[in-house]
């Protein structure tokens, strides 16, 4: 059968909708600051005073880092990585060493056993070395075998493969398909009960550490039967097993040594004990691993934030421009500050939530999915802001710049590798939507029936009673709040004071809460539809979180005696540019070009503007857009790759 005839998975927005919604994690069983800032209520208390680690877990943490430091500062090369676009195998033996495969691996499994927040410092110093080497471990623990295992696994599972990801073996996430993203409602794997065993066959693509993994974690699809619930099912696979093929190692403009590849699948042979869970369960694995497993990528944007931070600083000291460092010309001050207030808010960001989810006391899967969308965004424009500071510099590669005899800064790399993360683990386009479903939770609990256009007259009237009791209740608080106080949040004030800060984050908050309903009520049904509304709801949320993760940060730092007012004037410097921010995207919440919008990609689409693409000529090569994901005996050799093979 040919590329362009390869049959697809069909199935209606409504069924894939279900799907989502079946993979959700529906109960809130903890509070979760977030999700009350959704829904107008400013609980400062959940996050305030800042949580702190206990003694042991620093003095352990910090040991790891210290080791860690010392061996990415002598055993690291990123330029050869970057040259080579491969982690050498010596670097990788050094961190199986040094016991990085098993930074969240319980001891009693030969792990370290570090916390969140030590791991997250761990991948924001290895990424700042090499954003290479920050993915391959993040891939292993965050979404590879190791978290789902712990979450999810048989002491069983836990005893056979915990103590191999801890210290010797590398693990990978395989969920995408060539024709599937964002919309597992298609996926096209399956796996076959037959006796005690499951039958793999199927094709998946960008397969992080893929290329040199030992043990994977694989989305199938069972077939209804009899004895078999069926659905989208996790499995550990071993990628050495007959019939696993990696056919294609794949290049991508940065990350230039990471192992991503094309895995097919054909008449793969996996143990039922090897199944995660209940069949059908795969999904909500999945989800529930990545609440903590996000952290990752914002870990490793702080890390690079810290780092165009420092090169902005001793590049724009030494360059003059028109007799003084261009850091004092206005135009490029701006940027100077814009990266130093971001970083600050960002590390406050990913230092709250780390806690927050090793202390367990609240639900954040609003927090980290916020911290994921808001990091991988500021990174990207922090280093582009880099690349605008270098100027000519910024654009030139390391390579070129240590030739002619100047430091080789990868400054064009960063923004290179930086971009990624806008797409890793959710595009910004998914998370927006993931993040709005939660924040309008509360009101699809007790509403929902009433715009569902399948339900019942009976339903609808239960679901309006419903709602009429939890809207007067709710509605009247949205009214008035301790951010009218002017002495409210006093404590925030040092010589600089953030208390204003806090006092617009609760009336920000009920504002959006106000805004949310009031597009409910327009638009009902038809709000999910209305993505570009939604995305601007989630970002104004974004900016308040970090705004008050900012504050929070500061006002610890202030009391530990550590950088406390330098603190209180970077938290200042954020939120005054953040409200900036929740100002413009308030205003085009209703004034907006997303109508007309539509009606433009329509017309795209059906070809009215063709003419305009007239005059150029289209340098791509031949070939399918989607590529052939036939099952099926593979085509190409194995590509895949061991590390010390």
């Amino acid at each position: 059968m040919s590329a362009t005839t390869t049959p697809r998975t069909t199935v209606t927005e409504r069924e894939a909708r279900q799907v989502a919604e079946a993979a959700r994690q529906q109960d809130w069983h903890k509070p979760s600051f977030a999700k009350e800032l959704f829904l107008g209520r400013f609980r400062l208390d959940l996050i305030h005073p800042h949580p702190l680690p206990d003694e042991e877990s620093v003095r352990r943490g910090e040991e790891f880092l210290a080791e860690l430091r010392a061996f990415c500062e002598t055993a690291i090369d990123p330029a050869r990585i970057e040259r080579e676009a491969r982690i050498p195998d010596e670097v990788v033996a050094g961190l199986k060493e040094l016991g990085a495969l098993g930074m969240k691996i319980d001891p009693r499994y030969g792990g370290l056993g570090l916390t969140q927040l030590y791991y997250n410092k761990a991948l924001a110093l290895v990424g700042s070395v090499s954003p290479a080497v920050g993915a391959l471990l993040s891939a292993h623990q965050s979404i590879g075998v190791p978290q789902p295992l712990k979450l999810f696994g048989t002491q069983e599972q836990k005893d056979a493969f915990l103590p191999r990801c801890a210290r010797t073996d590398i693990s990978a996430f395989l969920l995408t398909e060539p024709d599937v993203g964002s919309d597992p409602a298609r996926l096209a794997t399956t796996a076959v009960p037959d006796g005690d065993d499951y039958v793999l066959d199927g094709v998946k693509l960008w397969t992080t550490n893929g290329v040199v993994a030992d043990l994977l974690v694989v989305m199938a699809r069972v077939p209804k039967s009899e004895g078999h619930q069926g659905g989208i099912t996790a499995f550990v696979v071993e990628a050495a097993a007959e019939g696993v093929t990696v056919e294609n190692r794949n290049a991508f403009m940065g990350l230039r040594g990471i192992e991503n590849g094309v895995t097919r699948f054909h008449r793969v042979r996996v143990p039922a004990a090897n199944r995660i869970g209940p069949e059908g369960a795969g999904l909500k694995i999945a989800l529930t691993t990545l609440n903590t497993g996000r952290l990752s990528l914002p870990a490793m944007c702080a890390g690079a934030g810290k780092w165009c931070l420092k090169i902005a600083r001793e590049w724009a000291a030494e360059r003059e421009q028109w007799g003084k460092p261009v850091a004092l010309h206005e135009a490029v001050g701006a940027k100077i500050s814009f990266i130093a207030a971001t970083t600050f808010a960002l590390e406050a960001v990913l230092d709250l939530s780390s806690q927050m989810a090793d202390e367990d006391r609240n639900d954040i899967r609003i927090e980290a999915a916020l911290a994921k969308l808001y990091g991988s965004e500021m990174a990207w424009k922090m280093a582009d802001e880099l690349v605008q500071i270098r100027g000519g510099r910024g654009y030139e590669t390391a390579e070129s710049l240590r030739a002619r005899g100047e430091r080789a800064v990868p400054a064009e790399q960063i923004l290179r590798d930086l971009r990624i993360n806008r797409i890793f683990e959710g595009s910004t386009e998914i998370m927006h939507l993931l993040i709005a479903r939660e924040a309008v939770d509360a009101h699809l609990s007790v509403a929902g029936d009433l715009i569902d256009p399948d339900k019942p007259l009976s339903a609808k009237a239960k679901a309006g009673a419903n709602a009429g009791v939890f809207y007067a209740k709710w509605l009247p608080k949205l009214v008035a709040g301790p951010g009218q106080l002017p002495t409210a949040y006093g404590e925030f004030k040092h010589g600089i004071d953030l208390s204003g800060h806090l006092r617009h984050v609760e009336r920000t908050a009920r504002k959006l809460a106000r805004s949310t309903f009031y597009a409910m009520s327009r638009w009902q049904g038809r709000m999910e539809t209305k993505q570009g509304f939604l995305g601007r709801i989630v970002d104004i949320g974004a900016e308040l979180f970090a705004m008050s993760a900012a504050c929070v940060r500061a006002e610890r730092l202030w009391r530990e005696g550590e950088h406390g007012r330098e603190a209180y004037q970077l938290a200042d410097a954020f939120c005054r540019q953040a409200r900036i921010r929740v100002d413009e995207l308030f205003a085009r919440l209703w004034t907006n070009t997303d109508d007309l919008d539509r009606k433009v990609v329509k017309h795209v689409l059906g070809g009215a503007y063709t003419w305009l693409e007239e005059g150029i000529l289209d340098p791509s090569g031949e070939g399918p857009w989607i590529a052939d994901a036939t099952p099926g005996p593979p085509a190409r050799e194995n590509a895949r790759r061991p590390f010390g093979s």
